[in-house]
């Protein structure tokens, strides 16, 4: 996309745009695979990092070296961070607040940095989590991108929330009313962030002036699709009261299958073993995130379900998580189930055609995953928007199957025995479901299609927008 403004910007005149990505597992690589279609799209991209998160970009750097750099920047310390931490996932969900307060520090480096650099970018693209970013973007007088790497649903209840924060606060359960299907919600299904706010907490200030700044941006990009959350796409820009609100979902990684052969035993491996069960969508995948640690009762409480269940499955279990495997359940159910410790492919895990089921926490970039390989899910919601994403799947959309919730919860073994059982084994409706969402999320990324056209759309404005400054 080529700018015909009379100020220079590049030395090709190539449109030029800063991300600043958050540095959690859920939310960098959604907004690096953005980044991706976008240098496909022909945009010079600079991405905003700290040093430690800096090997995250090696896939994206290596396939676009000439239009894709760098402004790393060191971490700012942070009195309740450890140094070193620079990624939620060395300090888990409770990190969020302490470093999405430190990364607003960098402001001053930042402007800095746009002042003196020759071309400097012509607009920012930053996480939800960022949103002081679209204060900065107007100091510098440019347009601000707020990409969202939840969905559009919890969206409009964080919106909700965020307005309303002293009348919600602490209620039984709340009603939303104004949102489509007025949905209802526990206190305790309500999204962390919300639930853990703290009021005459400095950090927690920057962190919900930082939400409400996000509405300041000049567009909102979802990670989501039409055919998904058609309804609530359309609820965002009715209450925002402008029309650039872009799905251009679901994005799929660049570096997925490159990363299968760097570790054969958790990578291949697993492939391998699936490739032995002829039976299509007899597999059931269990995997709980890149954040969630179980407790010792929920991991024998799942493994007494998986064993009572007599269904094949994979299980990812975390490092921390494995001592807790009750003794000798590796060796009875070897016939049939694979345990794997630490990392594991689970795009390409997911796409097997031995895959029936995925007992998931339903956190969003998972939700997604599943559905483009076309694999229903057994909802186990325990924090952050993953209520929200289950009640969308369960009830409104009718991909999941709800198997129980809550981040402390322990479930009835033979309960969940029974449900995976039943679900795996018969012809529930959430898996012709499913299979009917994966082909409108593939359309929906093909050429024509409603998130190709939208992110095609986004350039098209952006470009328009800044040729008018």
């Amino acid at each position: 996309m080529h700018s015909t403004s009379s100020t220079k910007i590049s030395p090709t005149n190539t449109l030029h745009i800063l991300a600043f990505p958050f540095p959690a597992q859920g939310h960098i690589l959604p907004l690096l695979n953005l980044t991706h279609k976008l240098a496909l799209l022909g945009l010079k991209i600079t991405i905003l990092i700290t040093p430690k998160n800096l090997p995250i970009l090696d896939p994206l750097l290596l396939t676009h070296p000439s239009s894709i750099q760098t402004l790393i920047l060191p971490f700012p310390p942070h009195p309740k961070l450890s140094s070193g931490i620079e990624n939620v996932k060395d300090i888990g969900n409770s990190g969020n607040t302490p470093i999405i307060a430190s990364l607003s520090k960098l402001e001053n480096q930042v402007i800095q940095w746009f002042k003196s650099h020759p071309y400097p970018p012509q607009a920012i693209i930053s996480d939800v989590f960022l949103g002081y970013t679209q204060i900065w973007a107007q100091k510098l007088n440019i347009p601000g991108i707020c990409f969202v790497t939840s969905g559009a649903f919890v969206t409009c209840l964080f919106d909700q929330l965020l307005i309303n924060i002293n009348k919600f606060k602490n209620p039984s359960c709340v009603h939303f009313e104004n949102i489509p299907r007025s949905p209802l919600f526990h206190e305790k299904q309500l999204p962390s962030l919300y639930r853990k706010y703290k009021k005459d907490d400095p950090d927690w200030k920057i962190v919900m002036n930082s939400f409400a700044d996000n509405n300041k941006s000049w567009a909102y990009v979802f990670n989501s699709f039409d055919g998904l959350e058609g309804e609530f796409l359309d609820h965002m820009k009715k209450d925002l009261g402008h029309e650039r609100v872009f799905s251009i979902g679901p994005l799929s990684s660049i570096s997925e299958s490159k990363r299968v052969s760097l570790d054969s035993s958790a990578g291949s491996g697993v492939l391998q073993w699936l490739d032995k069960w002829q039976d299509a969508g007899c597999v059931l995948y269990v995997c709980f995130g890149s954040q969630k640690v179980l407790t010792k009762q929920q991991i024998e409480a799942v493994a007494l379900g998986l064993e009572q269940s007599m269904t094949r499955f994979v299980w990812v279990v975390k490092e921390q998580d494995s001592p807790w495997i009750p003794n000798g359940f590796e060796d009875r159910i070897s016939d049939r189930g694979l345990i794997i410790k630490g990392w594991t492919p689970q795009v390409d895990i997911l796409n097997h055609n031995a895959i029936g089921g995925f007992l998931s926490h339903c956190g969003w970039n998972s939700t997604l995953e599943s559905i483009r390989a076309g694999v229903m899910i057994l909802a186990w919601p325990m924090e952050a928007d993953q209520f929200q994403n289950a009640k969308l799947l369960v009830e409104y959309v009718k991909l999941a199957v709800g198997v129980c919730e809550g981040e402390d919860t322990v479930p009835d073994p033979y309960e969940l025995g029974r449900i995976i059982k039943e679900s795996m084994s018969e012809n529930v409706p959430q898996k012709e479901n499913v299979k009917v969402m994966k082909q409108k999320a593939l359309e929906a990324v093909k050429e024509g299609g409603s998130s190709f056209i939208q992110l095609n759309e986004l350039v098209k404005m952006l470009a328009s927008k800044i040729n008018m400054n």
